[in-house]
C-alpha cells in the first residue's frame, strides 16, 4: 500500500503545524507557500479549487510570523492553512455556489465559521469547488467542471464537498470546511480517503441559507485525521445568536482524544436493512470491524428496520429546499444550470405541505428505532457508502435503482443521519477495496455526542493505521 512520508511541515497534523510555528521551527509562510503550490499543481490536475488567494494568504502567513515574533498568547492553529468551500462567504472572494446564477458576488463577511478558524490563527488559502447548489454526491457543476479524485482521476471525489475533500486528501491542507445535507462532508471523505464529520446540528452556527430554520444543514470539517477534526471542532464550534439553533454547549477538545476501544459497544449494520453493498466495500468492512474485536470492542449486528422510503423522503424535503431557496433562478438561468437542479426544483415546486410534514413522521419512527438501540450501545457503525467512487461522468440518477432482490442500490448510506440531525456521524477511512479506492466505515452516535463521536473515532483509526489499513495520501500531484 502507498504512503507518503513526512517531507515538509505542510504534512504534519494542523496542531503540530502550529505548535511548529509557534516554536519558531518554520515559519507560517513557509507552510503556506508550499500549500499554495501544491494547490496549484493539484488544480491542473484535479479540478479542487475555484480561487486560490495567494497574495491574502501570503499577507496572513507574514503577518502571522511577526505575531510568533513579538511574543505573547498566540492563538491555536496559528498558521495553518485551511480550504472553504464555495457554496460558503468568505469576506473578499469570488463565492458563487458552483452556479452561474450568482454571477461574480464577492461577500463581504465571512460566515461564522470561516471567521472562526481565522480568529484561531488559520490561513485560508482557497475556494473548492462545490455542484451547483451542493445538491449532489458527484462535484460537477456548469461553471466549473469536473472535479476528480486522487487516488484515480477517472473517478469522481464524491460530492457536494469534493473539492475540499481533494485538498485534503492530495495534502494541500490538514482540514478544509466543508457543509453536509445528505452526506456531503461523509460521501467525498469516505471517497477520498479522508476523515469527514457531521456535527450534530447546532454545534456549528449554519449562517449561509436564507431561512435559519432549517433542520438538515451542517457545517463539518474534511481532515486527514480525527485529530484535525477535533482542531476544526474545537476552533469552529460553539453558541452565536446568528443562527437560533446554535446549541449553548461548549466543545472540549479533551473529551475528544481517542481512548482505548476495549469495553466499547458498537451496534452494526452492513446495509441499514435496504442497501445493496458492493462485495469490495462489504470485504473491507467486515475486516474492519474483526479488527475492532481484536482491540476488544463488542461489536454486534442490529436490525433497524428502514427501508427505501428513508432515502425517498429525504429526497421529498432536499427538492423542496431546492425550490424554496433556489427556484427563482430557473425564469432566467434555466439554460446555464445542472439539468439535475433544474429537475430537483421543479419536483418540489409540486409537492404539497401535507406530503411535507409527513416527513416528520417517518423521521419520529427513525428516531425512536435508533435511540433504541443507542441506548444499549456507545454508536452505531455500517458503511459511509454502498459503493467506492464511481466514475467521474456518472450522475446521482444512475444510483436509484431497485434490484431484483428487493434491495436498493444507492450510493450513499448518510442522508438517514440527516433526518435525525441532532446526532453526529463521522466517515473514517476503513482501508482499500480490491479495486484500490478508498473506503468509509461511518460511526453515528448519540444526540450532541461530538467529542464521544470523535474520541471513538480516533480510537478506530488507531487501531486501523497499526494494522496497516490505511495510507496516508494516494500519491504526489505536486
Amino acid at each position: 500500500m502507498q504512503t507518503v512520508s513526512h517531507r515538509h511541515p505542510l504534512d504534519l497534523p494542523a496542531t503540530d503545524i502550529a505548535a511548529g510555528i509557534r516554536a519558531g521551527h518554520f515559519s507560517a509562510e513557509t507552510v503556506v507557500v508550499e500549500s499554495l503550490r501544491r494547490a496549484r499543481s493539484v488544480n491542473a490536475a484535479l479540478n479542487a479549487f475555484t480561487l486560490l488567494r495567494e497574495e491574502a494568504a501570503l499577507a496572513a502567513a507574514r503577518a502571522a510570523d511577526r505575531q510568533r515574533a513579538g511574543g505573547g498568547l498566540l492563538p491555536p492553529l496559528l498558521g495553518v492553512p485551511f480550504a472553504a468551500k464555495d457554496l460558503t462567504p468568505t469576506r473578499g472572494d469570488l463565492t458563487t455556489l458552483g452556479s452561474w446564477t450568482r454571477g461574480d458576488w464577492v461577500p463581504g463577511e465571512s460566515a461564522v465559521c470561516i471567521a472562526r478558524l481565522e480568529a484561531a490563527g488559520a490561513i485560508l488559502i482557497g475556494k473548492t469547488t462545490t455542484p451547483e447548489f451542493a445538491h449532489s454526491s458527484f462535484t460537477a457543476s456548469p461553471r466549473w467542471g469536473v472535479t476528480r479524485n486522487p487516488w484515480d482521476p477517472a473517478r469522481t471525489s464524491g460530492g457536494s464537498s469534493g473539492g475540499s475533500a481533494v485538498a485534503v486528501a492530495a495534502g494541500v491542507v490538514p482540514f478544509a470546511e466543508g457543509t453536509d445535507m445528505g452526506g456531503s462532508v461523509r460521501i467525498p471523505a469516505a471517497f477520498t480517503g479522508t476523515v469527514g464529520l457531521k456535527p450534530s446540528l447546532g454545534r456549528i452556527p449554519m449562517t449561509i441559507l436564507p431561512s435559519m430554520f432549517d433542520s438538515i444543514s451542517h457545517f463539518g470539517p474534511l481532515a486527514r485525521t480525527t485529530g484535525d477534526a477535533v482542531a476544526f471542532m474545537a476552533a469552529a464550534a460553539g453558541p452565536d445568536d446568528a443562527d437560533i439553533f446554535s446549541l449553548p454547549l461548549s466543545f472540549s477538545a479533551e473529551k475528544a482524544q481517542a481512548r482505548p476501544l476495549e469495553g466499547r459497544r458498537f451496534a452494526f449494520s452492513l446495509d441499514l436493512g435496504y442497501y445493496s453493498v458492493d462485495a469490495p466495500v462489504r470485504a473491507v468492512i467486515l475486516s474492519t470491524i474483526d479488527a475492532l474485536r481484536a482491540e476488544g470492542a463488542v461489536v454486534e449486528p442490529v436490525e433497524l428496520g428502514w427501508t427505501r422510503v428513508v432515502n425517498d423522503q429525504w429526497y421529498d424535503l432536499w427538492c423542496v429546499f431546492m425550490a424554496a431557496f433556489f427556484g427563482e433562478a430557473l425564469e432566467d438561468y434555466r439554460a446555464r444550470m445542472d439539468p439535475i437542479v433544474v429537475e430537483l426544483i421543479e419536483r418540489g415546486q409540486t409537492l404539497n405541505a401535507v406530503v411535507y410534514k409527513r416527513v416528520e413522521l417517518l423521521r419520529t419512527r427513525m428516531w425512536q428505532d435508533l435511540s433504541a438501540v443507542l441506548s444499549r450501545y456507545d454508536g452505531l457503525l455500517c458503511p459511509t457508502c454502498a459503493v467506492t467512487a464511481p466514475a467521474a461522468d456518472a450522475d446521482d440518477n444512475d444510483y436509484i435503482a431497485d434490484l431484483p432482490d428487493g434491495r436498493f442500490r444507492g450510493l450513499d448510506m448518510t442522508c438517514p443521519f440527516n433526518l435525525l440531525p441532532q446526532c453526529p456521524a463521522l466517515s473514517l477511512p476503513a482501508g482499500l477495496a480490491d479495486d484500490g479506492m478508498p473506503v468509509g466505515l461511518q460511526l453515528i452516535g448519540r444526540r450532541y455526542a461530538d467529542e464521544d463521536v470523535l474520541s471513538m473515532g480516533g480510537a478506530i483509526e488507531r487501531v486501523l493505521r497499526t494494522a496497516g489499513a490505511t495510507a496516508t495520501r494516494p500519491r504526489d500531484w505536486f
